[in-house]
């Protein structure tokens, strides 16, 4: 997983945790975390931990019985994540790919996925490393985002973005919004060997304190901040004003909301 689209790295993790998670995830995970019906005596993995949003909703859930592996492709965000889950006896944190995952087959219950697989350069081969690592009748239960037409704000960001670099756009926003075609994903994890595909769409309401709020979540608090920086000019300072000016247009200067919308996805193995 060597791209830079997924190096959540250096203010990365701190800008993600502090705009992001509020803005756009804390809600899914919590719908993604409440999907784990069969809690008691689970051995769950999560790759793609993030700053551990997830992973703090299914350690509040977890038994005495239960564990939880949760994994990131960047130590960075272990570290965030691994602080904001704090001491917890049944939850252990370790850098992982994805698509190579350093597991035992058939060790684990469930394995979940929050807003990971879009950056996953081969996703037939993570689906086949999830398939692998579960026991039998197991569940990989994971969302990805659903267009950006469906989803303002990024849009917003996107389309300033862009405008600031017209001969040579940055094409960052494809990768978390542009992997919705569901056919394609039944297809591919039909043939990854899960027997049972089950799509949720879920429409929520983003809400932030202020329009640079989402700026700065959606530029500095992802990758995109490294392709910025690398060019220069603009600066990445000068691209989140613009940003701001673009959203304060749109929704107002004060406290915004506009709809948001994901797909959940559980697929099960025979």
């Amino acid at each position: 997983m060597e791209d830079t689209h997924a190096e959540f790295t250096a203010s990365i993790p701190e800008h993600y945790e502090q705009y992001l998670v509020p803005l756009i995830f804390d809600d899914y995970a919590q719908a993604l975390a409440s999907s784990l019906t069969d809690k008691k005596g689970a051995h769950v993995l999560e790759t793609a931990c993030g700053t551990g949003i997830v992973s703090r909703y299914v350690a509040q859930a977890l038994d005495e019985t239960s564990r939880l592996t949760a994994t990131d492709l960047n130590e960075p965000m272990i570290e965030q994540a691994r602080a904001a889950v704090g001491d917890h006896a049944n939850v252990e944190f370790q850098q992982a790919n994805a698509l190579d995952l350093p597991f035992d087959s058939n060790g684990f219950d469930a394995v979940l996925c929050q807003f990971g697989v879009m950056f996953f350069p081969d996703r037939p081969q993570g689906y086949r490393e999830a398939a692998r690592v579960l026991n039998p009748g197991g569940k990989f239960i994971f969302n990805v985002w659903d267009s950006l037409e469906e989803n303002p704000f990024p849009a917003v960001v996107e389309a300033t973005v862009s405008g600031l670099y017209p001969a040579n756009p940055p094409n960052f926003y494809a990768t978390p919004f542009g992997y919705y075609d569901l056919e394609l994903i039944v297809r591919q994890l039909q043939k990854a060997g899960f027997a049972r595909v089950d799509l949720s769409v879920i429409p929520l309401v983003s809400e932030a304190p202020s329009a640079r709020d989402i700026a700065l979540g959606f530029i500095a608090g992802t990758p995109l901040a490294n392709t910025i920086e690398e060019r220069q000019t603009p600066t990445l300072d000068q691209v989140v004003d613009a940003a701001t000016e673009a959203l304060d247009a749109q929704f107002g200067s004060g406290p915004c909301k506009a709809p948001m919308q994901a797909i959940q996805i559980t697929a099960s193995l025979p």
